[in-house]
């Protein structure tokens, strides 16, 4: 049984619609205060799976890093850090652009060398949940 839209419209009651304007209200304020993600204190440079780097992201920064096909040039201004330039094929890391929340990871697999940003309040996902 389904109703037609006046039909439905007839049960609302001016109430209602005050709580659900509140409900969307709540959820877009908890969006925007509880979903972000902790402010980064350093970034984390990897090559083969052992820190290369740890550098504190107040400074202005360029790590060249060297990898099996090349190097990895890694950027790092103050709040920020991306890689710039990467001899991979695909590119994957130099597309994910600056980082800036805490828990954040650019990772260049064909080159074995990886970006993080850590910081007192990161971000949960699918990989470290």
């Amino acid at each position: 049984m389904s109703l037609a839209p006046a039909a439905w419209r007839a049960l609302l009651r001016p109430g209602d619609v005050l709580v659900v304007l509140g409900g969307l209200l709540l959820c877009g304020y908890s969006l925007m205060v509880l979903w972000q993600g902790g402010r980064p204190d350093a970034a984390i440079v990897r090559a083969g799976g052992k820190v290369v780097a740890e550098v504190d992201l107040r400074t202005v920064r360029i790590i060249d890093v060297p990898g099996p096909i090349g190097t990895t040039r890694i950027e790092i201004q103050p709040g920020r850090a991306r890689v710039a330039a990467d001899p991979g094929p695909r590119q994957y890391c130099v597309r994910q652009g600056w980082l800036t929340q805490a828990g954040a990871v650019a990772i260049c697999a064909p080159n074995e060398v990886s970006l993080s940003l850590s910081g007192r309040g990161a971000d949960y996902d699918s990989l470290n949940y």
